[in-house]
């Protein structure tokens, strides 16, 4: 179970990085788009952290 949640969580990096990035390019959305790639880093630091 341990390992199942930074794998899930990097999961979620992947998506939310792909989707800020469309989401930027496009310019439909640049606000949405940002706070997504800033979720994914947080996510991504989050998982640095839990597996220091």
């Amino acid at each position: 179970m341990n390992s199942l949640a930074p794998g899930l969580l990097m999961l979620a990096v992947l998506a939310l990085a792909a989707g800020g990035i469309h989401l930027w390019r496009s310019g439909a959305d640049r606000k949405r788009g940002m706070l997504m790639l800033l979720a994914a880093a947080v996510f991504f630091i989050n998982v640095l952290l839990m597996t220091l």
